[in-house]
């Protein structure tokens, strides 16, 4: 039976590439500069679709055993056996990163090299390096959606601005809460499946107070933009979408239970949706 669309879908990642594709578009949007033309921001997004791609297969394809022992993850196909691990998914996806990377090329040296960072420090860096060794795994994997800012960034001028380098550590700081609310939310399964994430390492109440800590400095960072320039739809956007978070995140210190921490990670995706919706309104 040939693999359907969703799970093509799933494997790819493409959910979590569409949001790192709009990311780079804010990369674009938050930078001073004239916008560029639009075959660029086109060739923009396909490069980092394709990019990311690449690093969402190679992490399920690396990681199907954890997956296997997650009731979350244990539908995916490789787990399932709808793909058969093998050396061609791995040459296939080769293949996806090389052609995002020369894509971007051709906005420009700096495009390539951080469409590249971004495959890189997820599929490598994240998934091989780091997400089975140390709790520190996420904080660092952060860097992978700052580079899709950056990228975009530098589609516009060759060196990021001082809004866009906000926005790029916006980003950094989103991923630790957005993933340990998640871990909270299945903490037994990350345990089982012996991921070291934050709420796995700590009892869920001190897991909580570090997200919440962690959720106001980002929610402060993601205002810095407003000092390099952006307008009201901005400032309203973001402190809507902050607030929403933090009073989640109070909530899950609180009382840390699963279903708070379920909430919490979708405050986490409101919050970033807000930040990126701020980026362009102001853009238009």
């Amino acid at each position: 039976m040939p693999i359907t669309f969703g799970e093509v879908v799933n494997v790819l990642k493409l959910r979590i590439g569409a949001a790192i594709a709009l990311s780079a578009v804010a990369g674009v949007a938050i930078s001073p500069a004239p916008m560029p033309q639009g075959w660029r921001i086109v060739a923009l997004v396909l490069a980092v679709l394709l990019s990311s791609s690449a690093a969402g297969a190679f992490n399920q394809y690396f990681e199907r055993d954890l997956d296997a022992r997650m009731k979350r993850t244990r539908g995916r196909p490789f787990v399932s056996g709808r793909l058969t691990a093998g050396p061609i998914w791995l040459a296939i996806m080769a293949a996806m990163l090389v052609a995002g990377t020369a894509l971007a090329l051709f906005l420009g040296k700096a495009v390539a090299l951080h469409v590249f960072m971004g495959a890189f420090i997820y599929g490598v860096v994240y998934t091989v390096w780091l997400k089975r060794r140390t709790p520190w795994n996420i904080v660092v994997g952060g860097l992978a959606g700052s580079f899709a800012v950056l990228a975009g960034a530098a589609v516009v001028e060759p060196y990021p601005s001082p809004a866009a380098m906000a926005l790029a550590m916006t980003l950094f700081l989103w991923t630790p809460p957005h993933f340990w609310t998640l871990a909270l939310a299945r903490r037994e399964e990350y345990a089982a499946a012996g991921v070291p994430m934050l709420p796995v390492i700590l009892d869920p109440k001190p897991a909580a107070r570090v997200i919440l800590a962690h959720t106001i400095v980002l929610v402060a960072v993601s205002l810095l933009p407003a000092a390099f320039g952006l307008g009201i739809a901005y400032q309203a956007c973001t402190a809507v979408g902050g607030a929403i978070f933090i009073v989640l995140c109070w909530q899950l210190a609180v009382q840390p239970t699963s279903q708070n921490a379920r909430m919490a990670f979708f405050g986490s995706l409101i919050q970033l949706q807000l930040v990126i919706l701020g980026v362009l309104l102001e853009a238009l």
